[in-house]
């Protein structure tokens, strides 16, 4: 069965790590794991020509992009200013965060065949003579390869069931990826809002709750419709639950 899928890669050059910003990044505290996020950035953003984005309509934000690098959101956020401030990405009119250069790292086949095939035969015009001895001289490729099928690959790691996370500030609040992406979709505005306060409702009472997103959604839907009826609150809806009533 032919393969007729598009494949992408990222094509480093050996003197990547040497590169003035790449040096100047690692240098810092964290620097290294900065470098790590900003690798996978790049692999991310191969599926929209540089562009971080979840699909054509929905820019990741720095909480998406903590999501899918599985890093705290402080640290991205400081990674995102620190790669803004090195040219490294650039932020979009529309939201959505440009990693830069990227046109020079990007390159892509039509199939497997013929990627697996061009690589052999740059390998082997590297190959120098064998000497008497039969050891090869050596070698040292020009470029760095790290290959990636990244078709529906930001898809599937969301989708996936991976461990649940944890967030809030009393970090007790459990979301699967799954889950909190969702929640960013539906509730765009206030997911964030949410998330503090069950965090603090949970801290507070001890209370427990058998599905911290089906909580958060309940609670963001009631809210919705007593604002469309007009009705006044008093500050935090009611939260409690009756006797043998499931959480």
């Amino acid at each position: 069965m032919s393969d007729n899928r598009k494949y992408y890669y990222l094509k480093l050059k050996e003197s990547y790590f040497d590169e003035d910003s790449i040096v100047l990044l690692e240098s810092m505290q964290d620097g290294v794991l900065y470098s790590n996020i900003l690798l996978k950035l790049y692999l991310k953003s191969l599926k929209h020509g540089g562009r971080l984005q979840l699909d054509e309509n929905i820019p990741y934000t720095a909480q998406m992009i903590a999501t899918i690098t599985r890093q705290q959101i402080g640290t991205v956020e400081r990674a995102l200013q620190i790669f803004l401030k090195l040219g490294l990405v650039e932020l979009l009119d529309g939201g959505a965060y440009y990693m830069s250069n990227i046109e020079l790292l990007i390159g892509q086949s039509s199939t497997e065949g013929e990627r697996k095939r061009a690589a052999r035969q740059k390998n082997r015009a590297l190959l120098p003579s064998r000497t008497n001895g039969g050891h090869l001289s050596d070698i040292r490729p020009p470029e760095i390869e790290i290959e990636l099928e990244i078709e529906k690959e930001i898809e599937r790691e969301l989708k996936k069931g991976q461990p649940a996370r944890t967030y809030g500030r009393y970090q007790n609040v459990l979301l699967t990826e799954a889950e909190l992406a969702d929640l960013q979709a539906e509730f765009p505005t206030v997911w964030e809002k949410y998330v503090e306060k069950l965090s603090a409702y949970m801290e507070s009472t001890g209370r427990k709750y058998k599905s911290h997103a089906a909580t958060i959604r309940r609670w963001a839907s009631e809210d919705s419709q007593k604002a469309a009826s007009g009705t006044k609150g008093g500050g935090l809806p009611d939260y409690t639950y009756k006797e043998g009533e499931s959480l």
